[in-house]
């Protein structure tokens, strides 16, 4: 027996794509699941994902959890939640668990609060007093700071600043080294283009894009 295996339990990773690897990576790294296998398309059976099976497809998610209840969504996401949130539904239906996953190269406070199937990679910070909801993805180097709140299904990507006392909406995407500045209120459904300065409330769902920004759908 492998002792670098022993006591770590098993998790199965649903998406095949490219999050996945970076997934994979930061699941290897921090020791304490095994990756049992990938959950991915029906014509993706049988192939393998960085040397680790795909072993069924979204239809046997139930079947799956029977054996190894435990699942990461490693689906990733930017225009939009709705299939992270669908596979979050159908993990919950079928009685399976959505662990949080720490990178341990990422700091989180222990002060700071995340909510079941979050990811948090490489070199992230999490800092005092934030708050993550459900499924949400804080991409390697993205800073949350203090007391900021992050919405269910929401992708923090890489390098992205979200400073202190920001309220993000649900089902958000803030792009790489976008800045949010301090105590700005985001609602639900918007997209913060890459590279992006926002300096103001965002009251309306939608595209955003810029320094100055501009709503562009």
């Amino acid at each position: 027996m492998n002792r670098n295996n022993i006591n770590k339990q098993d998790i199965l990773l649903i998406g095949g794509g490219g999050h996945c690897l970076s997934c994979i990576d930061v699941v290897e790294q921090g020791g304490q699941y095994r990756i049992a296998g990938i959950v991915d398309l029906p014509e993706k059976l049988g192939s393998r994902v960085l040397g680790y099976p795909v072993v069924g497809n979204d239809d046997d998610i139930a079947r799956l959890a029977k054996d190894c209840p435990n699942f990461l969504i490693s689906l990733g996401q930017i225009r939009s939640a709705a299939g992270r949130q669908r596979i979050y539904e159908r993990v919950k239906q079928a009685g399976g668990n959505l662990p949080v996953v720490v990178s341990p190269h990422a700091y989180v406070s222990s002060r700071a609060q995340l909510a079941e199937g979050s990811i948090v990679m490489h070199q992230a910070l999490v800092n005092s007093g934030a708050r993550i909801g459900l499924c949400c993805i804080i991409n390697s180097k993205a800073l949350v700071e203090h007391e900021a709140r992050i919405g269910a299904f929401c992708h923090i990507s890489t390098a992205a600043c979200i400073n202190g006392q920001v309220s993000i909406g649900e089902h958000c995407f803030v792009g790489s080294n976008t800045v949010v500045g301090n105590n700005l209120d985001i609602t639900d459904h918007c997209v913060l283009a890459a590279g992006s300065q926002v300096l103001k409330n965002i009251s309306l769902p939608g595209v955003y894009l810029g320094q100055p920004l501009r709503k562009i759908e």
